[in-house]
């Protein structure tokens, strides 16, 4: 499915169907793609909304995940959402935690899978090797349980970017920025209803992570999918679209008792 990319100022997003903003916010090798299930199914309920994190354009200093919750709050204050829900997949989910934790006042829900804050082995025990293509290619098959889901096309993408000296640096960049910015302490002080969806066999961040989220958070609910990597939206999009709709329904049903 092809979406129109917008531009408002610097920022390039999608924006499809009419509603609630609902969110979606990519990971570090993450793209348009991750979501498409995603936003074919919400699109019909609510305004889906995918801003396209700039991984390769912030100067260094920035490209962080601090940097990056800045960019996310100043297209959100741009466009002038309220009320929304926020949904992060592995570094998207650590971008939305620091996004709610300094600017919880118009967020209505937050969504979590796979994602990093408290622990995450993205790399592994070694780093990205510029022109291994095998190489990649198993790392990619490694965040799914299905190594069929890492297609061809998704492993060239990945290789590009590992290719390229400027990208790869700021990729460590990220990840570094990431395995620095543990949330722990922080995250009881959220207050919003809170999703975790997590497949049962994610090898990045495990399912211990979640049970951790779990306790952490104080308002959240944990649902585990099997046969499931670290991008169940990807790999197990039927399951997670019903666990999530349900979830929201859930919220829109209690907001109108307490109305």
């Amino acid at each position: 499915m092809q979406y129109e990319v917008k531009k408002l100022d610097k920022y390039n997003f999608i924006e499809e169907g009419e509603g609630e903003p609902l969110i979606l916010l990519h990971g570090l090798f993450g793209a348009l793609s991750n979501f498409e299930h995603l936003i074919e199914y919400f699109r019909k309920s609510h305004r889906v909304v995918v801003p396209m994190l700039p991984m390769f354009e912030l100067d260094l200093l920035h490209t962080t995940v601090n940097g990056f919750a800045k960019y996310i709050f100043k297209f959100i204050e741009r466009k002038g959402y309220g009320n929304y829900h926020l949904l992060g997949n592995s570094l998207g989910g650590h971008i939305a935690l620091v996004h709610i934790l300094k600017h919880p006042e118009k967020v209505k829900t937050l969504i979590l899978t796979g994602s990093s804050g408290l622990y995450e082995s993205g790399m592994g025990d070694s780093y990205p090797r510029r022109g291994d293509h095998d190489y990649i290619k198993k790392k990619t098959e490694l965040t799914f349980y299905d190594p069929a889901t890492a297609t061809p096309e998704l492993v060239d993408e990945v290789f590009q970017i590992c290719n390229n000296r400027l990208q790869l640096v700021r990729i460590l960049a990220l990840a570094k920025s990431a395995i620095r910015n543990n949330l722990g302490e922080e995250l009881s002080q959220i207050k919003q209803p809170t999703l975790l969806i997590w497949g049962n066999q994610d090898t990045v961040t495990p399912p211990f992570v979640a049970h951790e989220f779990n306790k952490l958070i104080p308002n959240s609910e944990l649902h585990f999918i099997d046969k499931c990597g670290h991008a169940p939206m990807m790999e197990q999009p039927a399951e997670f679209n019903k666990i999530l709709e349900a979830f929201l329904l859930k919220i829109k049903s209690d907001a109108a008792t307490l109305a």
